[in-house]
């Protein structure tokens, strides 16, 4: 069971997409990455959505460079993906969501799962549910398996990768099945992509009550045909209300410099917001309902 009742010390990740010469690279850098924010005493670690597609440095150029290709390509690789972050999850203590990556299903669909890893080396796994245009007209990357709420040592997570967390009924769902803080990795290649994300974010976490943790990808990888531009900053929101910040950020970055966002975040006040906020909003969200439970007039001015 999770044990929410103390403050958080959360990390969110400004990752930027880099070239490797060898696997060892990889993982060399995600030891880097892991160790810094452990050592600053971070218990939950966040990267982004498609950071795993790094490793398509490591392929032969005519098959990186190939938006299908690389799909299958990457596959080989990926248990000694996760199997890295699991390891590294275990060694330092801490929950981490590790980077997502196309993940091929046994009817040959390509997902784009991200692996969730405990301390205690159990893992599961998130697959976006809402695909973008570049996912489904360009890339072949579909909509995998459902929601889930993982319970961990730092409380009950729900994931909603990048576009997901633009549809409101999805993070609701998570909540209602007893999520309390929502971790949302992205990957937005322009401003008003990252800007989608970032207030909607900020709008799920004013409706639902909740935090929210989003990591983005950053930089140029201008090697990549699918990660070639990225535009982000990490950060953590919060409610707007008694406690926290009157714009409900927490943290956030500052500039597009690679490196982590780090935040205490105190679970049961926010928890407390919905039975003492100034609004109800997680309460109120059915009334919506009923207010919408009649067709809607349309009334002449002319």
């Amino acid at each position: 069971m999770s044990d929410a009742s103390h403050v958080v010390t959360v990390a969110a990740a400004q990752y930027p997409i880099d070239a490797f010469t060898s696997f060892a690279d990889f993982q060399a850098k995600a030891a880097r990455w892991v160790h810094d924010a452990a050592t600053r005493g971070a218990e939950l670690l966040v990267f982004p959505e498609y950071g795993g597609m790094e490793l398509t440095s490591l392929l032969p150029d005519a098959i990186r460079d190939d938006l299908q290709a690389q799909l299958p390509a990457l596959q080989p690789m990926r248990d000694e993906v996760v199997a890295t972050w699991r390891e590294l999850a275990e060694t330092h203590g801490v929950t981490l969501l590790a980077p997502s990556l196309p993940w091929q299903l046994d009817d040959g669909r390509f997902v784009n799962r991200a692996w969730l890893l405990g301390p205690s080396g159990r893992a599961n796994y998130q697959d976006k549910q809402i695909m973008t245009r570049f996912e489904n007209d360009l890339w072949g990357v579909s909509a995998g398996e459902g929601l889930k709420v993982f319970d961990t040592p730092v409380g009950r997570l729900g994931v909603l990768i990048c576009y997901d967390s633009e549809f409101p009924d999805l993070a609701r769902a998570l909540v209602e099945a007893g999520a309390e803080l929502l971790l949302v990795p992205s990957c937005t290649d322009t401003e008003a992509g990252y800007y989608r994300v970032r207030l909607s974010a900020q709008a799920r976490a004013i409706e639902q009550q909740v935090a929210l943790v989003q990591s983005p990808t950053v930089g140029e990888a201008l090697w990549s045909p699918a990660v070639d531009i990225n535009v982000g900053r990490a950060a953590v929101y919060t409610p707007c209300d008694h406690g926290f910040p009157a714009d409900g950020v927490l943290t956030i970055g500052h500039d597009a410099t690679p490196g982590w966002q780090i935040a205490r975040l105190d679970l049961p006040r926010i928890r407390e917001l919905r039975h003492h906020g100034q609004v109800n909003n997680h309460a109120d969200w059915s009334l919506q309902c009923d207010r919408l439970s009649e067709k809607i007039p349309t009334i002449s001015l002319y």
